[in-house]
């Protein structure tokens, strides 16, 4: 079976390309090749003989027209501009999110061949009313370009996969958290640097009131949720191929709190609140709250608690000097 990660040089997509060389999982069959696409690659990428790294932009034509032309059995697509960015940037915002995936589907059914294609959508697709509890029917209004960029890609996989074109499934994803390295342009980077940087000792900020709610998954969850969703029968998904993600609503004061109570004060003294009226503006539009019946029912995982997504974060970086 050969599998197509887009933006596989990321931090998801690296660890998803891990777990896929190491342990499969796919019910389709084993991994015979798994084809990277991303602008850059970072040291240490797995080194075996199935894998392929390509470096160039997901946008570029040719050579996603040459991939695809080998007809990859699964399409993991992860490649985009982040939130912040592509509030900042309309054009290179449409140009990944929107114009590249359009371009993804078209190719594929120029090609007349029908992958399997999971795509990693967002929870910004929804904005508003923040206190409402978003449920299966709830419709996307987003409230950021990269929200409304998402919700026409969710649009266009279920259609094309009505088609037949695609099998396609959205997943909307959580924040993200937490993840490991340097911040990066996504307006919920702060959610994992509060965590990430006390730990190793270094300042860290918030730019949202401290009681703000935020709906959260681990990495760990991430990958489990990509891999079921490539495995799920799709006769059972008939037209409906959008699914909001298990995740865990927590604030940023119950996760300071548990950080503090898994380590100790001085940990959490390096954290301060920092108002940014820019990250305010998307994130307070995010709402925290999710029935995720559909999701759970299909077999769907989420994180039991802040103190469990910690502890994970802890163990896969190798901490060990500042737990109680």
């Amino acid at each position: 079976m050969h599998i197509l990660i887009t933006g596989g040089g990321g931090f998801i997509g690296r660890r998803l390309a891990k777990e896929l060389l190491e342990k499969g999982g796919l019910a389709q069959g084993d991994v015979i090749k798994l084809t990277l696409v991303d602008r850059a690659f970072p040291m240490g990428m797995p080194q075996d003989a199935r894998l392929e790294c390509i470096e160039a932009d997901f946008s570029d034509e040719k050579v996603i027209g040459k991939v695809l032309g080998q007809q990859p059995d699964v399409i993991f697509h992860l490649a985009a501009i982040v939130s912040g960015e592509a509030e900042k940037n309309l054009d290179l915002g449409m140009q990944i999110n929107f114009h590249a995936s359009l371009q993804l589907l078209e190719m594929c059914r120029s090609l007349a061949f029908c992958p399997r294609i999971v795509f990693a959508s967002s929870v910004a697709v929804f904005g508003g009313e923040v206190s409402k509890t978003i449920i299966d029917e709830t419709g996307p209004k987003p409230r950021s370009s990269y929200g409304t960029q998402k919700a026409m890609v969710e649009l266009l996989m279920n259609d094309y996969s009505r088609r037949g074109f695609v099998d396609a499934r959205s997943l909307r994803l959580p924040t993200i958290a937490i993840r490991p390295g340097k911040p990066n342009a996504a307006t919920s980077s702060f959610v994992s640097s509060i965590i990430r940087e006390p730990l190793h000792g270094k300042k860290a900020s918030y730019p949202v009131p401290l009681e703000t709610d935020v709906w959260i998954q681990s990495p760990k969850r991430v990958i489990q949720n990509f891999i079921h969703a490539a495995n799920i029968d799709e006769k059972i998904l008939a037209d409906d191929r959008v699914f909001n993600l298990p995740g865990l609503t927590t604030s940023i004061q119950e996760m300071i709190l548990s950080l503090g109570q898994m380590t100790n004060p001085e940990v959490t003294k390096l954290i301060s609140y920092e108002p940014d009226a820019f990250l305010e503006s998307i994130v307070l539009t995010w709402p925290p709250n999710f029935d995720t019946q559909r999701a759970l029912q299909l077999g769907f995982v989420s994180d039991t608690s802040s103190e469990e997504i910690i502890r994970s974060y802890i163990e896969e970086e190798g901490i060990t000097n500042v737990l109680n």
